[in-house]
């Protein structure tokens, strides 16, 4: 009898998830949020773009990209040496997955070599080591550290789930019921999500901030600034982190998260947790969800930038030391 082939291993083993690109309609209003309320430092600048980063050592954690949709433009993901590029590239072929840029060097701000290929929602995902690197920033004041997850809405959670799993490499670590899926790439509970919605687009992006007492001297700095949260602050129950959202002038939401649960993998056993107010928030400090910000979290059909003629590549010179 004819045995079943085999399952192909995942392209590559991810380490992290290194920096996520927004596309906007308001990139001037954007940037400066990003920059003078949210905490992020800009790197470099050019006409309709810029690059700013945390207080970890990578070169930049957000790029934001002026356009005539606002969207998300790319997820990078790093990988540990070039030769994991090359065989993340024959291993995408193998099934059947065309990059649409490398491998090779990446002509973009922060350098690297990678590739970039579509998930099959039209995502565009990049795979990328020996990026230049920033000295790190002192983490005493109450800045994000990096970018920690995104959550992405999407039409076929299984669908989504099986690629993101089987393909990249990803592991399940809780769903919430058949609602939302929590995947990880290294310790921290989650660098992607999925929420099961009508239509594929970005729900959130979360920035990390050090401690509990960051989480809260932050928001303390944004409500300076007139800035208050439309969710939180709370405890999320799957990944036990912290949370408080807001909206940037995009429309787009953006979080503030701590304490995210760490992840020891001989002994983790994933959990389906129960929707529920006091699984959604252990702390039941900020109420439900207002109606805007659920809105602002679906946003809107976003067949990704392919579909709009844009490999979304960063431009310009580069600057730092090799990771």
């Amino acid at each position: 009898m004819e045995q079943p082939a085999a399952p192909s291993a995942p392209v590559a083993r991810l380490r992290a998830l290194r920096s996520v690109e927004l596309r906007t309609t308001q990139f001037g209003a954007a940037a400066d949020f990003y920059s003078e309320v949210w905490g992020l430092e800009v790197v470099e600048t050019e006409r309709g773009a810029s690059w700013l980063r945390g207080t970890n050592e990578q070169h930049h954690i957000l790029q934001l990209t002026e356009a005539d949709r606002t969207a998300l433009g790319r997820i990078s993901f790093a990988v540990a040496t070039p030769a994991e590029v090359d065989e993340a590239a024959r291993r995408l072929l193998s099934r059947g997955i065309v990059p649409v840029t490398g491998p090779g060097p990446l002509d973009q701000v922060g350098g690297g070599y990678g590739l970039r290929f579509a998930d099959p929602e039209g995502r565009l995902i990049e795979l990328s080591a020996e990026t230049w690197a920033v000295p790190p920033r002192g983490r005493e004041e109450a800045l994000p550290v990096g970018v920690t997850h995104t959550v992405l809405n999407t039409a076929d959670i299984d669908a989504s789930v099986a690629f993101y799993r089987d393909v990249l490499g990803m592991r399940v670590s809780d769903w919430s019921e058949h609602q939302m899926a929590f995947l990880r790439c290294n310790a921290d509970h989650h660098s992607i999500a999925f929420n099961q919605a009508e239509w594929a687009s970005l729900n959130h992006v979360a920035y990390e901030m050090s401690s509990v007492d960051h989480f809260m001297r932050g928001l303390g700095r944004l409500r300076h600034h007139g800035v208050v949260p439309k969710w939180g602050p709370g405890r999320h129950g799957p990944g036990n982190n912290t949370f408080s959202y807001f909206t940037d002038p995009s429309g787009l939401v953006c979080e503030y998260t701590s304490d995210v649960a760490q992840i020891v993998e001989d002994t983790w056993i994933c959990r389906v947790w129960r929707r529920t107010p006091e699984l959604s928030d252990l702390w039941g400090t900020a109420g439900p969800p207002s109606p805007e910000i659920r809105s602002h979290m679906a946003g809107s059909p976003d067949p990704g930038p392919l579909a709009d003629g844009v490999d979304s590549s960063a431009l310009g010179g580069r600057s730092g030391v090799r990771a």
